[in-house]
This record gives structure tokens, C-alpha cells and sequence, in this order.
């Protein structure tokens, strides 16, 4: 297999909720499927165009918007900037006139109810999140191109190789936590800057820095956002938010105006831990609670498991005196490099390895950053990063009716809570005497998911999925 090189802004996307591999992944999908219309002939010459959804993303794709994602990719809308309060009305009103304006620029009959096929009993081999885009010109001539969403956003084509000779050539080439170990021996240099130096050689390192606290501001954001909304999710469960109540009780009336003068108001309530374990999951909730509202999220490396990484940088930021560029940025760079050796060497698709692919692999993402952050050695955040996973192995993913809702929202919170408790272990122990190492415990993970049944693989056949009644109100 060549080597595939991950850039850290592969790793974290900034985008929209509610699912990686169920949204932002056929979204991509979408818009590559523009491209390749283009390619054969002009936008204009469409007369129709039809979308198969197979798997796992036939199961659960209302529940996580595929239909919505697929319909605003046609429409080359990106979900980077588009305005997410005007996805509801453009839906809507691709439902109730039947058409839709390809790319942005051509109108043709479209209806989703007939248009997108959700293919309950078909999947295909290559991976559960496939998708099939048709469409037909105006001469006659057909084109049908099929996609597989991965993971994480990342997007693959039937045929497509990863690598080969186009592919970026880095100083430091990884695929296992080995391999890294081996670079940062050899150079002396710590995870994270072994990382830069591979991401030079996509872009400037100024570049990289700001590119990097771009994603940290909309993790800020996210964050502060869900903090600040009350309300019931949509969908159907009727799960009332809860982020912004326990906001407001925690804070006992201190008063703020921003962002900023809000962690004044936060640091002021003390260290306790019961104080600080209710911020964690504050946190973790505010972004997975944006997520299901279809919010701006960073798929960190994940949509569903977006808030772990969020919630625990959050938590170094407020109570660690982690509120430093630099240190930010150890953490990001550390826990991106730690997700892409997890992607390699497993999964981070929920539909391939249950929800240890998710919760379980940021989970690890992150206590490897916040331990490098902290001063940590090498071998110590990949210690980290073990023991975070190691509590996760088997972790189902069992989505009632399909939303990112039960029990995906309250896993964050566990995933966070994990992530710091790993890293302090690691922090007080030494690696030489540890007996399971990273690329074990992602070796094992994979040979879980490959053992997992498929009921517990983000289909909503299984575990909690069948055994909890859809009226419940509580997550």
C-alpha cells in the first residue's frame, strides 16, 4: 500500500452537523459529482440527475441529513460557508417546487422523495457508506459515478487509489505510531513538530498557524454557541438541550459580555474537581447539541464524536493555563497526527467499526494532545493515546432512529472525561514498563470492528437503537 499522507486540516474540517460519513461525506460526494458532470459535458446540458443511497447511509441517512447533504452538494453550496439557518427553507423549497438549480446555476426537475432512493438491502462491498450519483444529458449520453464516504469526511471514489505519484511527498513519512516514535527519536524533536515539518510540505508554516486557529475559533465558537442556546433538538426524539442550562447554573449569576470575559467568569467559580468535571461535559454537550442541529461544527476527527477534542482543549484552555497559541496549536498538531495513524491503521467510520472508531478514536486524539500540551514526552502522549482507546474497545455505535442524538451526545462527554484521565496516568507513569502499545491497541481495535456485528455499526438495528422506545425525551 503507498503511503497516504494526511494533513492535519484532513483531520479536522470545519463543516455542518449532524455526521461526518453520513453528512459532510455525501455533501463532498455531491460536489465531486459536479465536477465530473462538467468534465464530460457543460451543467447546462442536464436534464436529470438522481442519487442511491446504499448501507448504512440508506438505514440512518434521514436521521443524519444525507438526504439534506446530497440535495445542497448538487446545488454547489459548501459546507464550509454556507449560512446553516437557511438549510431548512432551501430544502424546503426544493421539496415543494420539485426542482433544484444544479451547481448553483441550472434548474432541472428534481424530487427528493422520488430522486434520492434509499437502498435499504443493498450494500456494497468496498465500504456501508456508499453512494451512486446518475444524471442525464440532454443528447442522451448517462454518467453514473459512485462514491464511498469513509469517515471523518474523507471521500473516496469506486477505482480511485490512495497515494501514487501525484500524492505529497513528506520528510517524515507515518503510518504507525512506531513509525512516528522512530522519527521523533532520530530527530529529537517532539510529536508536534515533527508534524509541522510534514505539514510544510503542503503550505508555510504562518499558513498552517493560521489555518490551525481558524479551526480552534470555531471550536471556540461552537462551544460558546451551545452554551447559549436552549431549546429542543430536531428530529422527533424531542431531546431538550441541556448545555446552556448547566451554563447558567454553574456560573450562579456571574455576569460576562464575550467569549473572553465568559472563562473569567468560569475561572472564578474555583478547581473543584466535581466543578470542573460539570464544566468538561458542559462543554462536550454544547458542541454535540450544535451538531445535531445541524450547527457549524469541526469534525474533530469525527461529527459525531466532534465534541471530545473541543471540550478537552477547552478544558486545558480554562483550567491549565493552556490559553497560549503555541500550546494550542501542540495539542491540535499532536492529536491530528495521533487520528491519522488510527484512520490508517483501522478506522474512524462508525459504519465500519462501531463507535470505537469515533468517541474511542478522539478520545485518544485528544489525550495525546493534552499530555504533549502539558509538557508530556513522546512516548508519554502515545501512552496516552492507548489508554484512552484501550477503555473504548467494543464501544457500539447504536443511534436511536438514526439521529446523532441517543447516546452520541452524552458520549462526548465520556470521551472528554476519559481523554483527561489518560493523559494524567500517563503523565504520572513511565512508558517503559507499560504493556500495550499504541499500534497494538489499534490493531486490536480493528480486529474488534471486524468481529462487530453489523447491528451495532451506525445502522440502527441494534442495541440501544431497538430497545429504547423513540418517545423518550431524555439523552
Amino acid at each position: 500500500m503507498p503511503h497516504e499522507a494526511i494533513s492535519v486540516f484532513d483531520m479536522f474540517k470545519i463543516g455542518v452537523g449532524p455526521s461526518s460519513s453520513h453528512t459532510l461525506g455525501p455533501w463532498r460526494a455531491a460536489q465531486r459529482f459536479l465536477k465530473a458532470l462538467e468534465s464530460r459535458q457543460s451543467i447546462f446540458n442536464v436534464v436529470s440527475v438522481r442519487v442511491l443511497l446504499y448501507g448504512s447511509l440508506a438505514k440512518t441517512g434521514k436521521g443524519h441529513g444525507t438526504d439534506i447533504a446530497v440535495q445542497l452538494g448538487l446545488c454547489g453550496d459548501d459546507p464550509v460557508t454556507f449560512d446553516v439557518h437557511q438549510i431548512t427553507p432551501k430544502i424546503r423549497d426544493i421539496a415543494s417546487m420539485k426542482k433544484l438549480i444544479l451547481n448553483g446555476t441550472h434548474e432541472i426537475d428534481f424530487d427528493p422523495a422520488e430522486d434520492i432512493e434509499l437502498l435499504m438491502t443493498e450494500s456494497l462491498p468496498f465500504h456501508p457508506n456508499a453512494m451512486t450519483c446518475l444524471a442525464t444529458f440532454s443528447n442522451g449520453e448517462q454518467i453514473a459515478e459512485t462514491y464511498y464516504s469513509v469517515g471523518g469526511g474523507f471521500v473516496v471514489q469506486e477505482g480511485e487509489e490512495q497515494g501514487g505519484a501525484d500524492a505529497v511527498q513528506l520528510p517524515f513519512p507515518v503510518d504507525t505510531a512506531d513509525d512516528l516514535l522512530h522519527w521523533c527519536r532520530k530527530t529529537g524533536l517532539s510529536i508536534h513538530e515533527v508534524v509541522m515539518e510534514n505539514e510544510n510540505s503542503w503550505r508555510s508554516e504562518s499558513d498552517t498557524r493560521a489555518g490551525m486557529l481558524n479551526i480552534w475559533q470555531v471550536m471556540k465558537d461552537c462551544i460558546y454557541r451551545g452554551c447559549h442556546t436552549e431549546g429542543t433538538l430536531p428530529g422527533g426524539l424531542n431531546v431538550k438541550r441541556r448545555a446552556a442550562d448547566l451554563n447558567k447554573k454553574l456560573l450562579a449569576g456571574r455576569s460576562y459580555h464575550d467569549y473572553d470575559s465568559w472563562l473569567m467568569a468560569i475561572r472564578e467559580g474555583g478547581q473543584h474537581f466535581q466543578y470542573i468535571l460539570d464544566w468538561v461535559s458542559c462543554f462536550a454537550l454544547a458542541v454535540n447539541e450544535e451538531n445535531a442541529s445541524f450547527g457549524r461544527v469541526v469534525t474533530a476527527p469525527t461529527n459525531g464524536a466532534a465534541g471530545v477534542i473541543p471540550a478537552v482543549l477547552q478544558y486545558f484552555v480554562t483550567f491549565c493555563d493552556g490559553y497560549k497559541e503555541d500550546r494550542i496549536l501542540q495539542f491540535m498538531l499532536t492529536a491530528a497526527e495521533i487520528g491519522s495513524i488510527f484512520k490508517k491503521g483501522a478506522t474512524i467510520s462508525a459504519a465500519m467499526g462501531g463507535c470505537q472508531a469515533e468517541i474511542g478514536v478522539s478520545s485518544a486524539m485528544a489525550a495525546a494532545g493534552l499530555t504533549e500540551a502539558q509538557g508530556g514526552s513522546q512516548r508519554q502522549a502515545m501512552m496516552a493515546a492507548e489508554i484512552a482507546m484501550e477503555h473504548h474497545l467494543g464501544l457500539t455505535c447504536d443511534p436511536i432512529a438514526g439521529l446523532v442524538q441517543i447516546p452520541c451526545i452524552e458520549r462526548n462527554t465520556m470521551g472528554a472525561i476519559k481523554a483527561i484521565t489518560a493523559s494524567q496516568l500517563a503523565l504520572q507513569s513511565t512508558p517503559d514498563f507499560a504493556r500495550v502499545s499504541l499500534d497494538g491497541v489499534i490493531r486490536t481495535m480493528w480486529d474488534t470492528a471486524r468481529d462487530m456485528s453489523f447491528k451495532y455499526k451506525e445502522t440502527a438495528e441494534g442495541g440501544l437503537a431497538v430497545h429504547i422506545p423513540i418517545s423518550l425525551s431524555e439523552c
